[in-house]
C-alpha cells in the first residue's frame, strides 16, 4: 500500500490520478464530475487519470438546525480543508456561495468554471404574489427568508433542511406550501423543468451564487497551474468582486445579502442589497467600475452602510 507521503511526491494526473475532494450529496458529487470533465478535456487525459474522494461534510450530518446558527459556511469546507492540508486530497469543489470570506492563507481557490444560472426558483407556486396568505414557506438562508418578508410580510417562513430531493419531497407532503432552490443546482441534477425562476428585479441572489470554485493548496504551483486551465475568467473576476463585498461588510451566515457582479472584461456592475432579517428595511445600490479597481466592492458596502438605519448598520458592525 502506498503511503501519503510517497504518494505526494508523485505528480498529480501524471504518476497518479488527481485526486477531487467533494462533499458525497447528489448536487455536489455532480459538480465535482464537471470539474473532472473540464480537467479531462483541457489536459487530454484519460479517465484514470482523475478519482473523485467524497468526503461527508458536517453541514450534511446536521439537518434539523440552521447551518448559521452552530457554525455556518465552515460547516461545509472544514473536512475538505483538512483533507488538503493532510494531502489526501489535491484539490477540492466547493459551491462558491457556501466557501467562507476569509479562508486560510494556506488554500487558494485557484479556478471557477463558467457560472450556470444565478436566479433562485420558486418551488409549489408560480409567483410569490400567487402564494395564500400566510402560506409556509420553507427556507435556511436569511437572505431568503428577509427578501420573502420585505415583499409578503404575511408569509410564514420556517427551516428547511437537506438535500434537493429531501426538500421536493416535504412540499409534495404539504409539510411547506413552497420553498426556494438554486436554478443552477437543479440544472446540475437535470431537474431543470422544476419552479419558476424569480427574477432579480424581485430576488437578488447570494453572492457566488451559481459558480463552482475548485481550491487547492497555496504552495502547489503544479496544481494552480493546471486548474488555471479549467477556470473561465469572467465568472472568476464577478464572483471575487461579490466576495470583496461580503468582505468589507464583515458579513455572516446570519447577515441577509444579496450581491450579483457582471462583467465584460473592461468593466464590472455589482448590484448589491442588504436588508434587515424581517425584511422591514433594505438598502439596494448598483455601482459601475472599471475591472483594475479592486478596490470598489469595498467602496460600496460603505456607501451601503452609510445609507442604513442604527439596527441595520449594526448587523455588520461586529
Amino acid at each position: 500500500m502506498t503511503n501519503n507521503k510517497d504518494n505526494k511526491a508523485k505528480i498529480p494526473g501524471k504518476d497518479r490520478p488527481l485526486r477531487i475532494g467533494t462533499r458525497e450529496s447528489p448536487l455536489a458529487m455532480a459538480q465535482a464530475n464537471m470539474v473532472a470533465s473540464a480537467l479531462l478535456s483541457a489536459h487530454g487525459w484519460g479517465m484514470d487519470q482523475v478519482e473523485l474522494v467524497p468526503i461527508v461534510a458536517t453541514g450534511d450530518r446536521i439537518q434539523d438546525r440552521a447551518l448559521a446558527d452552530i457554525g455556518g459556511k465552515a460547516l461545509w469546507t472544514k473536512e475538505l480543508d483538512w483533507a488538503l492540508h493532510e494531502g489526501k486530497i489535491d484539490c477540492a469543489v466547493h459551491s462558491m456561495k457556501d466557501v467562507e470570506t476569509l479562508r486560510p492563507d494556506t488554500l487558494i481557490i485557484a479556478a471557477m468554471l463558467e457560472r450556470a444560472d444565478t436566479h433562485d426558483r420558486l418551488i409549489g407556486a408560480d409567483s410569490i404574489d400567487d402564494l395564500p396568505e400566510g402560506a409556509i414557506v420553507g427556507t435556511a438562508s436569511p437572505r431568503r427568508k428577509a427578501q420573502l418578508l420585505g415583499l409578503r410580510s404575511d408569509l410564514d417562513i420556517r427551516l428547511i433542511r437537506g438535500n434537493v430531493q429531501t426538500r421536493l419531497t416535504k412540499i409534495e407532503n404539504g409539510e411547506f406550501a413552497a420553498t426556494l432552490l438554486a436554478a443552477a443546482g437543479l440544472h446540475r441534477l437535470d431537474m431543470e423543468d422544476i419552479g419558476t425562476d424569480i427574477p432579480h428585479e424581485i430576488m437578488l441572489p447570494a453572492p457566488a451564487q451559481g459558480a463552482i470554485g475548485i481550491e487547492t493548496l497555496t504552495e502547489s504551483s503544479h496544481l494552480r497551474s493546471l486548474l488555471k486551465e479549467i477556470s473561465h475568467p469572467a465568472t472568476f473576476r464577478a464572483v471575487m468582486t461579490e466576495r470583496a463585498f461580503l468582505k468589507e461588510l464583515s458579513a455572516d451566515c446570519h447577515s441577509p445579502i444579496g450581491a450579483y457582479a457582471t462583467n465584460d472584461g473592461m468593466s464590472i456592475k455589482l448590484d448589491a442589497k442588504i436588508l434587515l432579517p424581517d425584511g422591514s428595511e433594505s438598502i439596494s445600490e448598483s455601482s459601475q467600475f472599471d475591472v483594475g479597481d479592486v478596490e470598489a466592492p469595498a467602496r460600496l458596502a460603505r456607501k451601503m452602510l452609510g445609507e442604513a438605519s442604527a439596527e441595520l448598520k449594526a448587523i455588520f458592525d461586529k
